[in-house]
């Protein structure tokens, strides 16, 4: 899991997190994508992790600072 960035994850990776940070149930998600990033420990028990919350967190400051 280290080393992994947000440009690494490809559209329905980061649209999953997007919607899981957002509150979305996780039927709502690409089911491969959501193997993917608990695969990668991004997601435990259809939920983010805490580092899956920060590197979407970090990347919404920067997106509102832009």
């Amino acid at each position: 899991m280290d080393g992994i960035s947000w440009s690494d994850l490809n559209g329905d990776e980061r649209s999953a997190i997007a919607m899981l940070a957002a509150g979305a149930s996780a039927e709502l998600c690409d089911p491969v994508a959501l193997l993917t990033l608990t695969r990668i420990g991004l997601i435990k028990g259809l939920q983010l992790t805490p580092v899956a919350h920060q590197m979407y967190a970090v990347l919404t400051k920067e997106s509102a600072a832009a």
